[in-house]
């Protein structure tokens, strides 16, 4: 019967037609296929707007599994990446370069056992430093100024012995900040309104401040209500955790020290400077430490000393020194200023204040040792000097020394006066406006990967190779502010961000940084390691990130593809949740993103917010 088909009627005519009817779908999809190739085709719009769709510049969510895949070398060379273990409890709070066994091998005399002394890469510790049992994310701002988790820092020293100075007070399981120190026990507020009422700190004159001495950096933390950025520091002694609180807080400070060498900050950089009864001897060593105040304070700056021996004939019996010794010191601080060509605006009270002149034209100094160096912002790990820094010079006697700055806002993206004057090599006008608009363009890439980044979840944030500031430019906000560190190795480019009106400081990213651990939220990173890949360990300067990373704070590092890897394999073994993604220009780029998580574990529990040990 199957063979019969063929002989029924009509069969034939049914058989030719479908060879006519396949014949003319072939010619058809031919013609259609040409069509499309010559590119005038309308359904282009639909893949186009699918490839716009799933392109890593629209990344809406902070999702690293959907929209990315892992990219990786393989080195078939190399071993597999090591997994680092925790440390000893007992290193919840090291830091490395200011440990006190350290510390006391050193000499007591101009405090340099306080300065930086950083582990022979034999004493380095190669494990990862765990948080406090029951540490938990600090407060957002601003409810973090105010308090702070025991948990998170359990020293309760400070309570007891600056009780009555309404510096902290401990409330259940938290810490409560009321906003008083030493020198303003009604509060910081009061203290910045004398101080408002002299210099021009509320139209932007004053943006960027030093507290020498800081405590618990109240006075800072309230000064950030009235838009400007104070650098806090305070030495790692008895006063257990200052600058641990102080950073708790979400005020910018470090561990530092006037002591025998520079501070880590350029010449010019300060608008105002501060000591509440820091303590400073002012008066030793010729006048060593004031010389160093007036190498970062701008010319026009503010110093502002509040304690000994201010105000010495109402208090001297309370500080148990004599009316002699006191008048003494306070005459030589005086004489001093005017060798510096400070001028007294304001002494009331327990506050006295002086202003630097613009420049050297405007005041006779008599006999001032001039230092005699060339440059005023190379001073990492440099001898402080008895001379006095001079002024850039000038042509006329109203003209600022070192350029004028435009009152903040309107400085954050004016051209600075370093750049305009031709002294940041290969940076001209042109080409920073065009690095503020690629961070800007960064910025936004970076927000779409991760939606948290402009908000208070991120207060604390580093930026290890800021550059001309841009990347703290784009991010500036209440909300959160930027330590732009500037290695040592790399061009010095931090005059310029100050000028800005941001903050930051010199680091060699080969040592540990002046921090406690578990300091900042987020940590950014443009080619730190393609700077440092022959000069130290990789796995040390990521070994440091994750010290002073909060649990479950995030990273964000751009370099070059080959190290990139090298950088994953090694994080891979660090309790960090890692994806390696294209540029936001597109995968031909050969810089790649690597974006991170750091897993919540504390110290003695191995519990983790993944399961990937």
């Amino acid at each position: 019967m199957m063979g019969s088909k063929y002989h029924l009627p009509g069969y034939r005519t049914r058989g030719t037609l479908s060879i006519l009817i396949v014949i003319g779908l072939c010619c058809f999809f031919y013609l259609l296929g040409a069509w499309q190739k010559s590119g005038f085709r309308k359904g282009d719009g639909i893949p186009l707007e699918i490839t716009r769709q799933t392109d890593c510049n629209n990344v809406t969510i902070l999702d690293f599994e959907a929209h990315h895949n892992d990219l990786e070398i393989i080195e078939h060379d190399e071993p597999r990446a090591k997994m680092f273990k925790p440390c000893d409890i007992q290193y919840t709070d090291y830091t490395p370069c200011q440990e006190q066994d350290r510390a006391m091998k050193f000499p007591r005399e101009n405090m340099i056992y306080r300065e930086r002394h950083c582990p022979p890469e034999e004493e380095k510790l190669h494990c990862l430093i765990p948080a406090p049992k029951g540490y938990v994310t600090p407060f957002p701002w601003p409810k973090s100024r105010d308090y702070v988790h025991y948990a998170n820092v359990p020293y309760k020293h400070l309570t007891v012995e600056k009780a009555v100075q309404n510096w902290v007070q401990f409330q259940g399981d938290v810490f409560k900040f009321p906003g008083g120190g030493t020198m303003f026990p009604q509060g910081a507020d009061a203290y910045i309104d004398e101080l408002a009422s002299v210099i021009p700190i509320a139209d932007g004159t004053v943006r960027t401040a030093l507290d020498t001495g800081c405590g618990v950096a109240s006075w800072g933390a309230y000064l950030l209500k009235r838009n400007v950025l104070a650098m806090s520091f305070a030495p790692r002694d008895n006063h257990e955790a200052q600058v641990q609180f102080a950073l708790e807080r979400g005020v910018p400070a470090i561990i530092g020290v006037l002591g025998s060498i520079n501070l880590p900050y350029p010449s010019r950089a300060f608008d105002m400077a501060q000591c509440s009864r820091c303590l400073i001897p002012w008066t030793a060593n010729d006048g060593m430490y004031l010389m160093e105040v007036d190498r970062v304070l701008r010319p026009g700056g503010y110093w502002i000393l509040s304690g000994p021996p201010i105000n010495w004939k109402t208090y001297y019996q309370t500080w148990k020194r004599s009316k002699e010794d006191l008048n003494a010191e306070q005459t030589k601080i005086e004489k001093l200023a005017e060798l510096l060509c400070w001028e007294k605006k304001y002494e009331k009270g327990d506050i006295a204040i002086w202003r630097k002149k613009l420049n050297a034209k405007s005041c006779q100094r008599n006999s001032a040792n001039i230092c005699t160096s060339k440059d005023a912002d190379d001073v990492w790990y440099k001898k402080m000097g008895t001379c006095v820094t001079p002024f850039p010079e000038v042509s006329s006697e109203d003209e600022v020394a070192g350029g004028e700055l435009k009152k903040f806002p309107a400085r954050l993206f004016a051209v600075p006066p370093r750049i305009a004057k031709g002294s940041i090599e290969g940076v001209t006008a042109e080409s920073y406006e065009e690095d503020n608009k690629l961070w800007k363009k960064r910025l936004n890439a970076y927000k779409r990967i991760n939606r948290l980044i402009g908000t208070t979840r991120y207060r604390n944030v580093m930026d290890m190779n800021a550059g001309l500031g841009g990347f703290a430019a784009a991010l500036e906000s209440p909300k959160s502010w930027v330590m732009s560190v500037v290695p040592t190795i790399s061009e010095n480019t931090l005059g310029v961000i100050y000028e800005r009106g941001l903050i930051g400081m010199y680091h060699d990213w080969c040592e540990g940084f002046s921090t406690y651990p578990r300091t900042y939220d987020l940590i950014h990173a443009s080619g730190v390691f393609s700077l440092y890949q022959n000069r130290c360990q990789l796995e040390d300067i990521l070994l440091e990130m994750d010290r002073i990373l909060r649990p479950e704070g995030a990273v964000i590092l751009r370099d070059e593809v080959d190290v990139m890897n090298k950088v994953k394999k090694i994080a891979g073994g660090m309790r960090w949740t890692i994806r390696l993604m294209d540029h936001e220009d597109g995968p031909l780029v050969p810089e790649k993103i690597l974006v991170a998580v750091k897993q919540y574990w504390v110290g003695g529990s191995g519990n983790s917010t993944s399961s990937n040990k």
